[in-house]
């Protein structure tokens, strides 16, 4: 009885009403918790986990403000099309996750990483002069390597990169160097190998922010 009495004098009125008090407090946290993980989901494309295109933009406008020594990475996964065609979207889905993991674990947790659309893919990294050529190289080898699906069967894929660095386009715009990247990304279409833009990429005509004669481009620019 003592032992009781004595545990009910440590916690008096006060103890309660804080502890009833932190009780709504318990619960919106908890609500607060699940408000930012889907704030989270909608800033990531549900299928690669990447950054959406408006996320991926605001934090490479960052890290391009901020570093010296940084570099825009465009991805295009080659004949796309036919793996959808002929193992089936599913097949699809599985190789363009495979591509968002491998270009995450590229560029680490400092980069801007996202999808673009379809099977493009952008990144945004500091990237080293003197490690260039090493790292892109190593990004190809990582996307050439074939994917296992789901079934177990494995499939052959590959994708195109063009790289661009504030030096060659005169500015740390971003849309400026998505052009001259993907413009480079364009002239390496197919060979295996990661291009770095030059003053030429830079100057390539463009439609909408885009190089000219891109799939879409001309729809885009009739629509303006």
């Amino acid at each position: 009885m003592d032992s009781v009495l004595h545990t009910r004098g440590r916690f008096g009125p006060r103890t309660l009403l804080i502890t009833t008090a932190a009780l709504p407090l318990t619960g919106w946290a908890i609500h607060a918790v699940a408000l930012h993980k889907q704030l989270a989901a909608t800033r990531r494309d549900p299928l690669t986990g990447l950054l959406r295109r408006d996320t991926y933009t605001a934090r490479a406008r960052r890290l391009l403000a901020r570093h010296d020594d940084t570099a825009v990475v465009m991805v295009d996964a080659d004949r796309f099309k036919a793996i959808n065609d002929r193992l089936g979207h599913a097949a699809g889905d599985t190789v363009l996750a495979a591509f968002g993991a491998r270009l995450t674990a590229w560029a680490g947790p400092r980069a801007s990483v996202g999808r673009l659309g379809g099977d493009e893919f952008a990144v945004v990294l500091q990237l080293p002069a003197d490690r260039r050529a090493l790292r892109l190289e190593q990004l190809v080898r990582m996307l050439h390597t074939p994917v296992v699906l789901d079934d177990g069967r494995t499939v052959a894929v590959a994708a195109s990169v063009g790289a661009a660095t504030p030096d060659v386009t005169g500015s740390r715009d971003l849309s400026a160097l998505q052009r001259a990247a993907d413009a480079a990304l364009y002239d390496g279409k197919h060979t295996g190998r990661a291009v770095l833009a030059t003053t030429a990429h830079a100057t390539v005509p463009s439609v909408n922010g885009r190089r000219a004669g891109r799939p879409g481009t001309a729809a885009w620019g009739r629509a303006a």
